[in-house]
């Protein structure tokens, strides 16, 4: 049977490109929305911290109306740390919305979430995005999107795809770049015309896979996958079998059935070959597990997700101030957390370590596992963190790293500096393309190599520069990278900062902290130039005489302390030290708090 009246697509593209804001447009124009409804902006990014910082972090799905044909639309995360979500969702569309920007063209991520989709055979539709740019190479970019299908050895129809140029926040879509489109119609047509219905067999036994979790407090877990073949309906008895486990199918039953109507849940009570569903009712199922029919049990394989290239220590806080400001502070409630996470995320490893109150958690990137901290720290959590490292291979006999394809786009006058930059950190310079007075430089760098150089990079450029890096192999170990140049300020005894303890310390260094701020022996409170860690006593207190000298009692200026985010902290941290995340603070600590202790330790080393 062939679904003539329904369309399943995946919008894709790097980070920024568009993605959601273009989702939005074509959410009003299939008339989910009344014409006088007051819809915020990027209305797909539902959580607070996409919201916030504003990406795409979970694939989401929607759908519209287009004539008499739904369209099943799942907007997919730019950012290379969650292609996770990419990957695990390819595999129920027919076909994807390839959205590339008009000014800087195919970036790291879209090579990678393109390399995905070629691979597993689907059509592609390629959306030359915010053409309204004052800076498009309108005439260029067909160009560059071509050599990179070539380059990642598309088939003579992936060749041909067509070619539309848009701009998502106009809602406008046209075949030609000379002629601005009116609205998406043209975006609407091509998807119906170019992207295939989906096929299958209604009357053959059920088999679905399942490639999404949600969860809702009435309901519990909620299954979100697409039926690959056969009838699903309320009440029918299945069992859930997994291709890469050795357990027997165990029995379940579909309790509701539910499929994507604009941006809510339609229940229904049957659905066929090719739809996109929600079920509820079967409390332990999880990602990569098919539902079948009773009688013929035949688990689907699961699609290839990319293993994690970082890992971090996350442990419980054991800090002076432990306990005071968060509601889950024990290994057992961590642990809970921690694995209750691996049941959404696929790209996340878990692991346990001989301390019974740490964990080993393993991701694509900084970015993947700081927004883990930052959730956790939202909830209620309080934890501590290591520093990030990257997780090598032994591959015969060699050591192997993880190399990223970095890509930056820099003023002229700053290309020596970062390419200097990047020689110390063992990149190597690949391509160099001038771009108007800018120029983009593309480099294959460890990705060790990148660990803190976020800051300095925009510091290098004046924050004119863009970054963007990908996972791109696996390469033999290339030595050691220093990590950091700079040492840290550390606090000497347990109190509260005073104006006179600051304005003495702020001679050494860059203050993290201000007055009234309670600190502990062994927590950093600030960044000294000089490579050496230093002792300093922000809570020394002006000793009273009673006698008066002239000027002595003229206020101290103090210069106001670096706020640190929680991407800063982690980059700053040097292999010793360890990030105390609670609701309310982030402090950078050492890992033995003791001034003496510590002291001892290092002399012994040396």
């Amino acid at each position: 049977m062939i679904r003539e009246n329904l369309r399943n697509v995946a919008i894709i593209a790097h980070v920024d490109h568009g993605k959601t804001t273009l989702v939005d447009e074509m959410l009003k124009q299939g008339g989910v929305f009344r014409e006088n409804q007051n819809v915020a902006d990027r209305v797909m990014d539902s959580n607070d911290i996409e919201r916030e910082r504003g990406i795409t972090i979970l694939a989401k799905n929607t759908a519209v109306q287009y004539k008499d044909i739904k369209i099943n639309i799942i907007d997919t995360p730019g950012h290379a740390d969650f292609g996770g979500e990419v990957e695990r969702v390819l595999s129920m569309v027919d076909g994807v919305i390839l959205l590339v920007d008009a000014a800087e063209g195919p970036m790291p991520q879209t090579r990678f979430v393109l390399s995905r989709a070629l691979e597993m055979g689907h059509k592609i539709i390629i959306v030359v995005n915010k053409i309204d740019r004052p800076d498009a190479r309108l005439d260029e970019i067909g160009d560059e999107v071509l050599e990179l299908l070539l380059d990642l050895d598309a088939d003579e129809e992936q060749l041909e795809s067509p070619i539309l140029f848009c701009s998502g926040r106009a809602g406008t879509a046209s075949l030609s770049q000379y002629e601005a489109g009116t609205d998406l119609k043209p975006l609407f047509e091509t998807i119906i015309s170019y992207i295939e219905p989906p096929k299958g067999e209604p009357d053959e036994p059920l088999q679905m896979l399942i490639s999404s979790i949600d969860y809702n407090d009435y309901v519990g877990r909620i299954a979100i996958g697409r039926i690959q073949r056969g009838t699903m309906t309320v009440n029918q008895p299945v069992v859930v079998c997994n291709a890469n486990s050795d357990k027997n199918p165990r029995p379940a039953r579909i309790v509701t059935l539910a499929q994507m109507q604009g941006l809510g849940q339609v229940n229904v009570e049957k659905s066929t070959v090719g739809d996109i569903v929600c079920i509820s009712g079967i409390a332990d199922i999880t990602i990569g597990d098919t539902l079948c029919a009773p009688d013929a049990p035949e688990a689907l394989p699961f699609a290839h997700i990319s293993e994690p290239t970082m890992e971090m220590t996350f442990s419980v806080n054991d800090s002076p101030f432990a306990g005071q400001e968060g509601k889950y502070v024990t290994s057992r409630q961590l642990r809970e957390r921690l694995f209750k996470e691996l049941l959404k995320d696929v790209s996340l490893r878990v692991t346990e370590t001989d301390n019974t109150d740490s964990f080993s958690v393993a991701g694509r990137g900084e970015m993947h596992l700081s927004i883990l901290v930052e959730n956790m720290r939202r909830e209620g959590y309080e934890l501590a963190v290591s520093t990030p490292r990257v997780l090598y291979k032994e591959i015969d006999g060699k050591l192997y790293e993880p190399q990223e394809r970095l890509v930056v786009d820099v003023p002229e006058e700053c290309v020596g500096t970062v390419m200097e930059k990047m020689g110390t950190r063992k990149g190597e310079l690949q391509t160099m393309h001038p771009q108007g007075s800018r120029m983009r430089l593309e480099f294959l760098v460890p990705s060790r190599g990148l660990f803190g150089y976020k800051g300095e990079f925009l510091t290098n450029t004046r924050g004119e520069g863009i970054m963007s890096s990908v996972f791109d192999s696996y390469i033999p170990y290339k030595g050691d990278i220093p990590r950091r140049s700079s040492g840290s300020l550390i606090c000497h005894e347990s109190g509260e900062a005073v104006t006179y303890g600051l304005y003495n310390a702020q001679e050494r260094g860059t203050l993290f902290i201000g007055a009234g701020v309670p600190v502990y022996e062994g927590m950093v409170v600030g960044v000294s130039p000089k490579a050496d860690d230093m002792v300093v006593n922000v809570c020394k207190r002006k000793h009273l005489t009673n006698t008066r000298a002239s000027g002595s009692d003229d206020a101290l200026r103090l210069v106001p302390p670096r706020i640190m985010s929680l991407e800063d902290c982690l980059e700053f941290l040097a292999d010793d030290e360890l990030l105390e995340v609670t609701p309310e603070s982030l402090r950078i600590r050492k890992r033995i708090l003791d001034n003496s202790l510590r002291a001892k330790q290092k002399s012994k080393k040396a």
